[in-house]
C-alpha cells in the first residue's frame, strides 16, 4: 500500500471545499484503486450522518440531509465500481501500534483517539504516505515516519 487516506480526504472528495481541488488532482495522480479501510468508511460515513443531524437541529450547522445521502450514494458507486478498495487490517497490530503512538505522543500533543487509529492503521498497512487536511493528524504521521500528502 502506498497511501493511506483519512476522513478528511475523503470529505474533500466527496463534498465540496477548500481543499477538494488538491484531493481530486492528487486522486488522479495515482493508478488503480484508492485504498481505503472499514475504520475510515465507518467514520467517513458517521461524519455524514452527524452533520445532517447538526443541519437538522440548526440549518446554520452541518449540512443537510440530501447532500449527505449524495455523499454516501457517490462513495458507495465509487466502492463498487473499484475506485476505492477495501483492505485487510490486523486490527490487534492496529491497536498495538496505537497503543504505542498514544503512549509517545497524546500526552504531549493532544490526539484524538481516532486519529491515532488512522496513523497506526497506515502503518500496519506498510503505507509510505498518509493523505489528509487535519493538521493534527498530519503532526502525527509525520512523528510517525509518514509522509504527509497531498
Amino acid at each position: 500500500m502506498t497511501a493511506y487516506p483519512d476522513p478528511s480526504f475523503l470529505c474533500a472528495l466527496y463534498r465540496a471545499q477548500c481543499n477538494t481541488a488538491e484531493a481530486v488532482e492528487y486522486r488522479a495522480s495515482i493508478k488503480g484503486a484508492l485504498p481505503v479501510t472499514t475504520l475510515v468508511l465507518f467514520e467517513f460515513r458517521q461524519s455524514a450522518r452527524f452533520q445532517a443531524w447538526l443541519h437538522g437541529k440548526d440549518a446554520a450547522k452541518g449540512y443537510g440531509e440530501k447532500e449527505a445521502g449524495s455523499m454516501l450514494a457517490d462513495l458507495q458507486s465509487d466502492i463498487e465500481g473499484g475506485l476505492l478498495e477495501i483492505m485487510p487490517v490486523d486490527w490487534s497490530g492496529v491497536i498495538s501500534k496505537a497503543e504505542s503512538l498514544s503512549g509517545r505522543y497524546t500526552v504531549k500533543n493532544g490526539h484524538r483517539g481516532f486519529d491515532v487509529l488512522h496513523v497506526a492503521t497506515a502503518l500496519e498497512l506498510g503505507a509510505k504516505e498518509f493523505l489528509t487536511f487535519d493538521a493534527r493528524q498530519n503532526d502525527l504521521a509525520k512523528s510517525a515516519g509518514l509522509k504527509v500528502r497531498p
